[in-house]
C-alpha cells in the first residue's frame, strides 16, 4: 500500500476540570487527509483545501510532526501529504491536533506500523508545539479515541478512559478566532489552594463517572473553578450559552480547548438536539456567525477511509 486516506477527528480538550490533561474525540467533525509514499526522500505538503495554511513543511503542524517521526525512522522513501481541512484553525476543537496526529498516523500505517499510539502521540506533540507554543497532548491523544487522560508528558503516558454509550456532545463554534497562546497568557500562574482542591475533586469524580456510567456524578463534576473564570471573558455570550444548555438538560458545559467553541455533554441524542436548539437561539440574536455540531463520542479515534 502506497497511499492512505484517513479521517482525523476534532477533539474537545480540558473538559471543564481537566485542564491540559483530559480530552475526548468527536465522531461527526474532522479533517480528511491523504498520505502517500513516494520515492523522493523527505516530507512534502502537496495540497491544502479548506483554509489558508502554509505549505512549507517546517511551518505546517502536519509537516512538523511528520518530520519528527521521519527523522527517527529514516525510511528509504518520502511522503506527500494532502490536507482537506474541515476544522477551522483557532476554533478550539483541535484543528492543529487533527493535522499533527493525522500525518503520523498515515505514515505509520504505510510503513507497517512500527510505532505504537503513545509513540505517535509523542511525534504529534511536536506539531502541537508549533501551534500552541508548548508540547501538550490532550488533543493529539485523538490517536487513542474516546476519552483520554494524559498522565505525564515526560515520559509521555496516556490513559484511555471508557465512556457511556449514550453520551453525546453539542458544540457551538462562534466564528471568531482566539489564539491558544493568547488565551494561555491570561491564565494565572498561581491559584488558591481551595480552588485546586475543588478542581482535583471534580476531575477525580468525572473520571470515576465515566468508568461507572454515572450521569448524575458526571453532572456534579463538570465544573471548572480555575480556567473558566478567565477564558470565558474572551467568548461573547459565554454564560448565556452555558445557562441555555443547562436549562435544557445538559450534564455540563465548558470551554472547548482554549475557545471560542463551547461544549455541552448530554445524556442521549434527544437532549443533545434540544441543547443545540437552545444555544442556537442565543447566538441567533447576535451578529456573530456560528456553527453547531452534535456528535456521539468517537471511541475509535483516527479512521481509515
Amino acid at each position: 500500500m502506497n497511499e492512505i486516506k484517513i479521517f482525523s477527528p476534532a477533539t474537545v480538550a480540558n473538559v471543564a476540570c481537566g485542564f491540559d490533561v483530559l480530552g475526548f474525540c468527536l465522531d461527526s467533525v474532522g479533517d480528511e487527509m491523504v498520505i502517500r509514499k513516494v520515492e523522493k526522500k523527505g516530507i512534502k505538503i502537496t495540497k491544502i483545501k479548506g483554509f489558508d495554511l502554509p505549505f512549507e513543511t517546517e511551518l505546517n503542524v502536519a509537516g512538523v510532526s511528520a518530520l519528527a517521526m521521519y527523522e527517527v525512522i529514516n525510511p528509504d522513501c518520502g511522503f506527500e501529504i494532502d490536507i482537506y481541512k474541515k476544522i477551522k484553525p483557532g476554533s478550539g476543537i483541535g484543528s492543529s491536533a487533527a493535522s499533527a496526529a493525522g500525518s503520523v498516523f498515515g505514515m505509520n500505517e504505510l510503513l507497517g506500523r512500527p510505532f505504537n499510539k503513545t509513540e505517535l502521540t509523542q511525534f504529534a506533540t511536536k506539531g502541537e508545539a508549533l501551534a500552541n507554543g508548548c508540547e501538550v497532548a490532550d488533543n493529539v491523544a485523538a490517536l487513542f479515541g474516546g476519552f483520554t487522560l494524559v498522565k505525564s508528558i515526560q515520559p509521555l503516558e496516556v490513559l484511555q478512559i471508557p465512556s457511556p454509550n449514550n453520551l453525546y456532545a453539542t458544540i457551538i463554534h462562534p466564528q471568531i478566532e482566539i489564539k491558544t497562546s493568547e488565551s494561555r497568557a491570561i491564565l494565572p500562574t498561581q491559584v488558591k489552594l481551595s480552588d485546586a482542591i475543588t478542581q482535583m475533586a471534580n476531575l477525580g469524580s468525572l473520571v470515576h463517572s465515566l468508568h461507572t456510567n454515572n450521569y448524575k456524578l458526571m453532572q456534579k463534576s463538570l465544573h471548572d473553578v480555575i480556567i473558566e473564570p478567565h477564558r470565558s471573558k474572551l467568548i461573547p455570550h459565554y454564560y448565556e450559552v452555558k445557562n441555555a444548555a443547562l436549562n435544557e438538560g445538559a450534564l455540563g458545559s465548558g470551554i472547548s480547548g482554549s475557545g471560542p467553541s463551547v461544549f455541552s455533554l448530554c445524556e442521549g441524542i434527544e437532549t443533545a438536539n434540544k441543547v443545540r436548539d437552545a444555544i442556537s437561539k442565543v447566538y441567533s440574536k447576535t451578529r456573530i456567525e456560528f456553527d453547531i455540531h452534535v456528535s456521539k463520542i468517537n471511541t475509535e479515534g483516527i479512521k481509515i477511509l
